[in-house]
């Protein structure tokens, strides 16, 4: 008979310990180093901690952000949060424009008759003009 496996709060428990950290460091922010020395977490964990910040711990709405020169921080400046956004919208539709023009483009230049090629061609056209004009 298989031993079942308890689920544990990891992810919170990780999520609390950099949110904690990076609440003492405000309003200067840290890199992930900074990060694995404060709560004696691995990188993975860290990561794992930020992750679930993003997805449901952030502090009174503000999100986290992050740069090269000040690592994570929550900033209460809405100009950092704009340009943290833009930033992922361009990866996004860096991605993207590659999913097209390496993988959709060949497909309908072979099988141009194909519906759902078709159909994704366009879906994803129009998403990728949001994404140029969001990432501006």
């Amino acid at each position: 008979m298989p031993r079942q496996r308890e689920a544990r709060p990891l992810s919170e428990h990780y999520g609390d310990m950099v949110r904690v950290a990076l609440m003492e460091a405000r309003p200067a922010g840290l890199h992930t180093y900074q990060l694995m020395a404060a709560t004696r977490l691995t990188r993975s964990q860290v990561g794992r901690g930020i992750r679930h910040v993003r997805d449901v711990a952030a502090e009174d709405l503000t999100p986290i952000t992050w740069t090269r020169r000040d690592g994570y921080t929550f900033s209460d400046d809405p100009a950092d949060w704009i340009e943290y956004d833009k930033r992922q919208f361009r990866q996004i539709l860096g991605r993207l424009t590659r999913v097209i023009t390496g993988t959709l483009d060949p497909h309908l230049a072979r099988y141009p008759d194909d519906e759902w090629a078709q159909l994704a061609s366009a879906q994803l056209t129009g998403v990728r003009a949001t994404l140029a004009q969001l990432s501006k």
